[in-house]
């Protein structure tokens, strides 16, 4: 069995007919139906039921076609994957996300030009999910995201837990609690009546699920919370005060002259961030990345657990 066995197989099952998947194709239609008679006989099964029309996949067909999409999708990735590893030693594609560009990634990504000056870097934002994807597709070589995905063909380091904050507009109620010392902290129920901005709207799955998972996992469910498409709108409106939303501490410096950031109780919660690599890469350039990360934390007292690429 050849690959190109199973890219005929897709074919006639997703068109349903020789004709149509040997144009697809561009071969002819007997040749194709040779292609997938002899598929079949050596599997020892019939997967397609030619005696209706459009055709259908037999029961055997259907699970054959599920296990085919799949290996075709590794095998693409897998070329896709090792073309950009031959273009490896010129330039580094990075993916991140909005809030870690706020936070220390410009720093890091400064520091990193300092030791490899001569390398490309070319910058992406993409959430998490969309890391995962431009991965394995030999899009980025590295993203910096804050969700965890399972994909057998990537590995995330858990660079480390970054606290959560409230963010509210100076007139609001918990603002002037804090500012008369009357109120250090806040926790998720105190939310649970606040008109919630969360972001990012699209692409999902992203942030704003995260944040939905932590009320869900308190048996909490916020009463009004509105979707808006980034942090920095998601910011202007609290500024305007028009509610409240939740960030990762190290953005408190933004709009700082119209907003105040209240830390959550005793600092439980928090929003990991992960750097996503492929599996088994473990190239010099991404040592190097992740070693001027780490010093970064050092310097900046980040608590965080050191794992090696």
């Amino acid at each position: 069995m050849e690959l190109r066995h199973l890219r005929y197989f897709v074919a006639v099952a997703e068109e349903k007919s020789f004709n149509k998947a040997a144009e697809r194709l561009y071969i002819s239609q007997p040749p194709l139906s040779r292609q997938i008679k002899q598929l079949e006989e050596e599997i020892g099964v019939t997967l397609i039921d030619r005696d209706t029309r459009p055709l259908k996949l037999t029961e055997a067909g259907e699970f054959f076609y599920e296990h085919a999409i799949q290996i075709l999708r590794k095998s693409d990735n897998l070329r896709a994957m090792t073309m950009r590893k031959g273009a490896f030693d010129s330039s580094l594609s990075i993916g991140f996300v909005s809030s870690i560009l706020y936070g220390i990634l410009p720093r890091v990504i400064a520091r990193f030009r300092q030791v490899y000056p001569n390398i490309e870097l070319k910058l992406h934002e993409l959430n998490s999910w969309q890391q995962t994807q431009a991965l394995t597709s030999g899009k980025i070589d590295v993203g910096f995201g804050r969700l965890l995905f399972e994909d057998a063909s990537v590995r995330r380091i858990l660079l480390r837990e970054e606290s959560l904050v409230v963010a509210v507009p100076l007139s609001h109620h918990m603002a002037q609690e804090q500012l008369n010392a009357q109120r250090i902290d806040v926790n998720l129920t105190d939310l649970t009546e606040e008109r919630l901005l969360l972001y990012p709207k699209a692409p999902r799955p992203s942030f704003i699920n995260y944040v939905l998972e932590l009320f869900e996992a308190r048996n909490l469910k916020p009463s009004h919370f509105t979707e808006v498409s980034e942090l920095h709108v998601a910011l202007g409106l609290v500024a305007a005060g028009e509610g409240v939303t939740i960030v990762p501490k190290t953005l408190e410096h933004l709009r700082n002259q119209e907003v105040t950031y209240i830390p959550f109780e005793d600092g439980l919660l928090v929003s990991p961030v992960i750097m996503n690599v492929r599996h088994f890469d473990k190239s010099e350039l991404l040592k190097t990345l992740l070693e001027v990360t780490y010093q970064i934390y050092d310097e900046e007292g980040f608590i965080y657990q050191r794992e090696q690429i």
